[in-house]
């Protein structure tokens, strides 16, 4: 199949599974909060999987590039960076500092740059290996359930009304399309730079799943519910290992 136009497939599905996890939120409160919360750890382990099991391997059958250990802190350091400056953390310090109506469009900006990056990454991911791209586009789709949940959240918080809110959370999702257009648009440029945006979505990803999600569930108390978040960690993971069986 055409790398192009499955990575087309790939990044509208991912807008739609976007406007999907939006959706949750119209469920009563409590039962979203114990969706959420497995749909988080679920992503969390599909990511460091993605990241350790297939990104960081391909870089290595590739040849580990001069200098490709910057590139994978740079990843992680880009959106440590980009979360503080455009205080996407709005759970955190600092939340009264903000205007929530302010708040809401730099959270909003933020999901935007990052599904573009997305849609860079899902070309590269293409360009090397149909199955390394559905593998990429795999985790992608199953971290952006729970973050455009909370990116909706934001939008709430932030004054929208629930249509306007969802529809501009899908906006910000189809910015993922135009990224995998524009990675094929200048894909002779970016086929000599494929290991070192892997290396970057590496970082990105264990930045995503360690700094941001794995926090958000292992706060758990409960025993019966700590263990089964657990599992559902370790389930991402292993779905991500079993993909390495597929050729």
């Amino acid at each position: 199949m055409n790398p192009f136009f499955i990575t087309l497939l790939a990044t509208f599905g991912i807008a739609l599974l976007a406007l999907a996890g939006s959706l949750f939120l119209f469920l009563k409160d409590h039962l979203l909060q114990r969706i959420s919360l497995y749909l988080i750890a679920l992503a969390a382990g599909a990511l460091l999987g993605t990241a350790f099991l297939h990104l960081l391997p391909e870089v290595l059958k590739e040849g580990f590039p001069e200098h490709g250990f910057l590139v994978l802190l740079g990843g992680f350091l880009f959106f440590y960076i980009g979360e503080k400056l455009l205080h996407l953390h709005h759970r955190g310090e600092g939340t009264d500092e903000h205007n929530p109506r302010d708040l809401g469009i730099l959270s909003l900006s933020a999901d935007v740059s990052h599904n573009f990056i997305d849609g860079v990454i899902l070309a590269a991911a293409f360009l090397v290996d149909i199955k390394l791209g559905l593998i990429t586009a795999a985790a992608i789709a199953l971290h952006e359930i729970p973050q455009e949940i909370a990116e909706f959240g934001v939008l709430l918080y932030a004054g929208f009304s629930k249509h306007k809110a969802l529809l501009l959370n899908f906006l910000s999702a189809t910015t993922v399309i135009f990224g995998g257009v524009v990675g094929f648009l200048f894909q002779e440029i970016l086929v000599s730079f494929i290991p070192f945006v892997l290396l970057f979505a590496a970082g990105s990803f264990l930045y995503i799943g360690a700094s941001d999600f794995i926090p958000e569930f292992k706060k758990e108390r409960e025993p019966k519910k700590a263990l089964f978040l657990s599992l559902t960690f370790f389930f991402g993971i292993f779905l991500m290992w079993i993909f390495t069986f597929l050729e």
